[in-house]
């Protein structure tokens, strides 16, 4: 939480110094050339120096898997996806994709990308954008903090901060509530 919370507050403060145009993109002002897996999250087209680009994030939601090795048992996955387009004198290249997605599970299924993470920036002033992505992927069965992943491309770079979410068990608010039920 107080990563997402540092994450956050650094867009913000450098907000002034280093914007770049960021259009954001509905379905249906994507190409019908560019092909995808998932459904869509977010869309968008920016401009660097190097060129315009198109950025699309999806996801699967929970689906369905097949194990051969055991019939009986109930097992799901999702999958992550983004896909960076490099546009020139209206050819769509792919610049990059990523892709993650959990193991076969039974229990949990965990696939989402954190709303309002996805990001374009130019932090470092150079004029080449950098495009942010921060998600949680997990399978689990218990309240063990799922897995957290900031990823940050930067041209051909790819940058990765890996790591879990912070789990909170037990707060203010809900101590007051069991105080109350308590008290009755």
């Amino acid at each position: 939480m107080k990563l997402s919370f540092f994450i956050v507050s650094l867009f913000i403060a450098q907000a002034t110094f280093a914007q770049l145009k960021v259009i954001k993109l509905s379905k249906t002002d994507i190409p019908k050339t560019i092909t995808y897996k998932g459904h869509i999250t977010d869309a968008l087209k920016y401009a660097d120096k190097t060129g315009e680009h198109l950025v699309i994030t999806t996801s699967t939601g929970e689906i369905q898997v097949k194990d051969t090795a055991v019939k009986d048992l109930d097992l799901r996955q999702a999958k992550l996806f983004a896909y960076c387009y490099d546009i020139s004198n209206n050819q769509i290249k792919l610049n990059w994709q990523m892709q993650d997605y959990t193991i076969p599970c039974a229990v949990d299924v965990t696939a989402k990308y954190i709303p309002g993470t996805f990001a374009v920036t130019d932090l470092d002033n150079n004029g080449t954008a950098e495009v942010w992505l921060m998600y949680r992927i997990c399978c689990r069965g218990d309240v063990s903090p799922p897995g957290m992943k900031i990823i940050m491309h930067e041209g051909s770079g790819k940058y990765a901060v890996r790591g879990e979410a912070r789990v909170h068990l037990f707060d203010k608010h809900y101590a007051a509530v069991i105080i109350q039920l308590m008290q009755r």
